[in-house]
């Protein structure tokens, strides 16, 4: 059983073959997907989509486009029963985003003390900028933290381990010579598994699914040196502890 703790089901990419995608999973041995929406309106697919058997919730919005952000937190608010974590939201300090990074450090923290406040995990978006989200999060006190795709050196890694947050890694470590460092650094009891599809796949330009996060597992177990059997085990076990699911 795999648990793919983040990616996108309402892609157009993947929506319009949802069944097939979701069927595909099953075959790879994915029990539970979470799909995180992006924006209100794309929040609100996330929620339309989710049967709370094989696939939950989470709601966030992109770091650099934080327009009606206060709506998405709303949204969070009035369905805070129904999804299994914030996000992703986070920080975006990639040359590409225009945002302007002291806006999406003061919405970041509102997340943050949401996530506290409701007591539901939190997903961490940090694109060319994971020094600066560990040390918000750890200036903010939070807590259930999942560092998703995380691009930051193995190094810093470590000040989320201290603090108890999980590392997920995407399909996209078998050609990441920084994803195998991080999985390498990152102890397995800290890190979970995803897709992050459509985006991450193993191979440059492919549409990922979330099917692909047993490529991801076996990458682990082949950098950990460890049994695929105990890759699954323990990943899953962490997937269903911070995301509160019973299976």
């Amino acid at each position: 059983m795999l648990v793919d703790v983040h990616c996108h089901l309402t892609d157009e990419s993947i929506r319009t073959n949802l069944a097939e995608v979701i069927d595909d999973a099953k075959k790879s041995g994915v029990a539970i997907v979470v799909t995180s929406g992006l924006g209100y309106e794309d929040c609100l697919k996330a929620l339309e989509i989710s049967d709370y058997k094989m696939i939950f919730p989470s709601l966030g919005i992109m770091p650099y486009e934080l327009g009606g952000y206060e709506n998405v937190l709303d949204l969070i608010e009035k369905n805070a029963k129904k999804i299994v974590a914030i996000g992703e939201v986070g920080l975006d300090f990639h040359i590409s985003v225009k945002t302007d990074r002291e806006l999406q450090r003061r919405v970041f923290k509102e997340f943050i003390e949401l996530s506290l406040r409701l007591d539901l995990p939190l997903v961490v978006h940090s694109r060319s900028a994971g020094k600066y989200a560990l040390e918000v999060l750890v200036e903010c006190g939070a807590k259930d933290v999942i560092m998703h795709a995380f691009d930051g050196s193995a190094s810093h890694s470590i000040i989320g381990v201290k603090n108890g947050y999980f590392f997920s890694i995407p399909p996209s470590v078998v050609r990441s010579v920084q994803k195998q460092k991080l999985v390498s650094k990152v102890p397995l009891d800290n890190i979970l598994l995803e897709s992050d599809a459509p985006a991450l796949s193993p191979v440059p330009g492919n549409v990922n699914l979330p099917s692909n996060v047993r490529i991801s597992a076996e990458m682990v177990s082949k950098i950990k040196g460890v049994p695929l059997e105990k890759v699954e085990e323990v990943t899953t076990e962490n997937a269903m502890r911070i995301l509160r699911i019973r299976a």
